[in-house]
């Protein structure tokens, strides 16, 4: 079953989220809330590819407006 990413990394941050508590909204390393570290990374897993193309690969994912 193919499941569509973005219902992918929604469900990553819930997860993240329980996970963290109180702690998901804080900035972590480069200014980022720590949810969103474990979605991209959970997304990096999911996908198969590496931290370098990480970034790449949302380009096309989530085109800019």
């Amino acid at each position: 079953m193919e499941i569509d990413i973005l219902d992918f990394i929604e469900q990553c941050r819930d997860l993240a989220k329980q996970a963290l508590g109180k702690h998901a909204g804080e900035p972590a390393s480069g200014g980022f809330a720590r949810w969103v570290h474990v979605a991209l990374h959970c997304f990096r897993l999911g996908d198969g590819h590496s931290y370098r193309e990480t970034p790449n690969r949302l380009k096309f994912v989530m085109p800019s407006t």
